[in-house]
């Protein structure tokens, strides 16, 4: 394997995953049950040893704290998630219903799908390109739902129309590589947690 292997996986649950709400950069804490569960999770190796780094946004970074082993953590605003905009708080099936053919129009974008004062799934995974060619060592990356599937496009090509070419699980561990030019290959998806329950 020639790159820089990384890790990366989605910060445990807050109340407004369990809703359905759009976070987006929406600076939500973890749930009393997202911190139980994190303070399950043990990353696998090789992950387990390498550094950490997160978004800045609390979900992540209290996910990467508690995450075992205990490590320092580094925050790097390129893991944030995409801006939802005046979305945001919102579910998809409000904006649906209330949308109507022009939320449908949106959504059938693909990368290009932009929210009203948000981001593009093509402009997160431009900047997530520019984080991982900026890798010089291994890293286990806390970061968001909407993020990591950028990601996936990233490293598989998907234009996000359709299903995506891999179901992510979203209470596991990613690998991948980075080549050094903003390319990113899969290593292992769906890698689970030592002793997650």
């Amino acid at each position: 394997m020639t790159g820089i292997p990384f890790a990366i996986l989605r910060h445990a649950p807050t109340e407004w995953n369990a809703t359905g709400r759009l976070q987006g950069l929406t600076d939500t804490d973890l749930s009393p049950d997202g911190e139980a569960l994190v303070r399950r999770w043990r990353l696998p190796p090789p992950a387990a040893g390498w550094k950490r780094v997160c978004s800045p946004l609390r979900r992540a970074r209290r996910t990467a704290e508690l995450l075992r082993p205990a490590m320092p953590v580094g925050t790097d605003s390129a893991l944030r998630e995409m801006s939802f905009g005046t979305w945001e708080g919102r579910t998809l099936t409000e904006l649906r219903a209330e949308g109507g053919e022009s939320f449908a129009a949106a959504e059938a974008a693909g990368l290009d799908f932009q929210p009203p004062g948000g981001e593009s799934p093509r402009a997160t995974m431009v900047r997530l390109a520019g984080w991982t060619s900026a890798l010089r060592e291994p890293v286990v990356a806390v970061s968001h739902k909407a993020a990591i599937r950028a990601l996936l496009a990233l490293a598989t090509g998907w234009n996000m129309l359709g299903r995506p070419p891999h179901k992510l699980d979203w209470r596991s561990v990613h690998f991948f590589v980075a080549s050094g030019d903003g390319r990113v290959t899969i290593d292992r998806l769906n890698v689970p947690f030592e002793n997650a329950s």
